[in-house]
């Protein structure tokens, strides 16, 4: 049976499984949030049998599966049998802490039937001890902020994957059409020389040569570029300190299909190293 990495992220509610699994889901594992136990085995044999391999899964099991959660210990008795390897972790934090988030949320405790946090929270400590037992890794997040959660994660877990998960994606795009909701940082270059006002090179565009020697003939080019860069490159480790896994970067001209293509298309370039992987994205050319 080929192995698969396979993760069972439960705990305490509110001590951060979401988040947890949105780690995950940045370094492309499967994830599916509250399955049954009882799934489990039926789940693990159709992503072996899947046509597009998934070898890589995080489960989010917790109590909210009410009378299912009785079943957990029955269905990884099951896999461990059937060869399935899977490591458990235990999300848990304090009393206080817990409180306070169901506080700021304005969320009911799923086991508080009668309204009171501090109820619901013993309640799940206790129906939750034996898996805490059993668990590979246990994570108190009483005061860890979302990115130090995703460093204990990416340092239990993901330690084999290389460091160039960080995205960058590079859209070069016309300010006629509108800026990319979804950008980042957006910087405009239409100060450039524009070689739509140039006859012999009005009808090619950015990814032509001849257009390319152009934009970047000029000193105000290469000086912009060199400035991006720079900026571009001190800022990287602070995003992913802060636990971004992708950085959306907007360039901009007039209408999507000269400079900003040039300037898009050469700052990839620069910004390709072993740490990052750089996509572009020209939208409207």
């Amino acid at each position: 049976m080929d192995e698969m990495d396979v993760v069972i992220i439960t705990g305490l509610s509110g001590a951060g499984k979401t988040q947890a699994m949105r780690v995950f889901e940045d370094y492309g594992y499967f994830c599916v949030d509250n399955l049954p136990p009882a799934l489990l085995p039926t789940f693990m044999e159709l992503c072996r049998q899947s046509v597009k391999k998934i070898d890589k899964i995080a489960l989010v099991i917790d109590l909210r599966g009410g009378g299912f959660f009785d079943k957990l210990f029955e269905s990884l008795n099951e896999l461990k049998a059937e060869g399935y390897k899977y490591r458990i972790l235990f999300l848990e934090a304090s009393d206080e802490a817990l409180v306070k988030r169901y506080k700021e949320s304005r969320h009911r405790h799923p086991l508080a039937f009668e309204g009171r946090i501090v109820e619901g929270i013993n309640f799940e400590r206790e129906k939750m001890s034996k898996l805490r037992e059993a668990a590979d890794y246990i994570i108190d997040t009483s005061s860890l902020k979302p990115s130090e959660l995703k460093e204990e994660i990416v340092l239990r877990f993901i330690k084999n994957e290389k460091e160039d998960q960080f995205l960058i994606n590079i859209v070069s795009f016309g300010f006629k059409q509108g800026i990319p909701l979804d950008a980042d940082l957006v910087f405009d270059v239409r100060f450039l020389p524009n070689p739509y006002y140039i006859e012999e090179l009005k009808e090619f565009t950015g990814k032509d040569k001849k257009v390319k020697d152009f934009v970047m003939k000029w000193p105000e080019s290469k000086k912009f570029l060199e400035k991006l860069t720079d900026m571009v490159e001190f800022l990287i480790p602070y995003y992913i300190r802060e636990g971004k896994t992708q950085l959306i970067i907007g360039i901009g001209c007039t209408g999507g299909k000269h400079r900003s293509v040039v300037l898009a298309d050469e700052l990839a370039a620069k910004l390709k190293t072993d740490r990052c992987r750089v996509i572009t994205d020209h939208r409207d050319l």
